[in-house]
């Protein structure tokens, strides 16, 4: 009988990890809502939680909010493969190859330091209001985190484990899979993870400028009709669907890097 509460402490420190992300959010919740029952904040400008949660379920029961995240989710992930594409490639080959950085990197490096969100009035009269426009803002929004982690990845590779594998043998493709890449994981993984957060950032602000559908535009549409409780809600679901992405990338990270000794798990934690 002694013996039962040890072995359930692991998963009880098991659990504790796993809502601790969480307190501090739920945390805020409860205040948020004990303030708006109390009168401290004015229910047409920041409605209470139960309000927005109310909110939620009648748009879902309408299909409102699944067919607008749906639209988001698509544009989203159609601007982070071609962005993310063209980004990983591009730094691969800077990173690789003297000749391409010094053709290419000067360039990317001037176009990026270009707000891509002040270039919305241009890819407006490019693309005009259409799927284009707001995919291409996507594009440029992830392209420069995953180019640049993926430079700095392949840079920083050991030059030694290279050397050692060309003194094994090895061709310039099993180097390039079984020393580069895996080498700069690490750093192209940390660039997924920016690039996805700027992805979500110049999403809806692409949908709140010109939209007919998406979470963008279904914020902009209630705050034409001061329903505040409807674009809090639009605002949270973009939260929590990069929270979603991240810890999407998160899950990758632990998967693609389990020989990296930064991502073993502890003593405790393998326990």
């Amino acid at each position: 009988m002694a013996e039962a509460p040890r072995a359930r402490r692991p998963d009880v420190a098991w659990l504790g990890r796993a809502l601790a992300p969480w307190a501090l959010p739920i945390a805020l919740l409860i205040a948020w809502e004990v303030a708006a029952r109390a009168g401290l904040a004015n229910p047409r400008l920041l409605p209470a939680p139960s309000a927005v949660a109310l909110a939620g379920w009648r748009t879902l029961l309408d299909g409102t909010l699944a067919a607008n995240a749906l639209a988001s989710g698509q544009r989203a992930l159609v601007g982070l493969v071609i962005g993310g594409g063209l980004g990983f490639v591009l730094g691969l080959a800077t990173g690789l190859w003297r000749p391409v950085e010094t053709l290419l990197d000067s360039t990317v490096q001037m176009v990026r330091n270009v707000p891509h969100l002040a270039l919305i009035p241009l890819v407006i009269l490019w693309f005009g209001i259409g799927e284009s426009a707001k995919i291409f803002l996507v594009v440029l929004g992830v392209f420069f985190p995953v180019y640049i982690n993926t430079f700095h990845g392949v840079r920083t590779v050991d030059r030694q484990l290279v050397e050692m594998a060309e003194v094994y043998g090895l061709d310039r493709r099993a180097r390039l899979w079984r020393i580069v890449l895996p080498g700069a994981m690490p750093s192209i993984l940390v660039g997924l993870r920016y690039a996805l957060g700027l992805m979500w950032l110049t999403l809806i602000v692409a949908e709140t400028i010109s939209a007919s559908s998406g979470l963008g535009y279904m914020t902009m549409n209630a705050r034409e009709f001061f329903q505040t409780d409807v674009v809090i809600l639009g605002i949270l679901v973009y939260a929590l669907l990069g929270k979603l992405a991240d810890a999407a990338t998160r899950a990758v990270e632990r998967r693609a890097l389990a020989w990296h000794p930064a991502w073993q798990p502890s003593g405790e934690d393998s326990r």
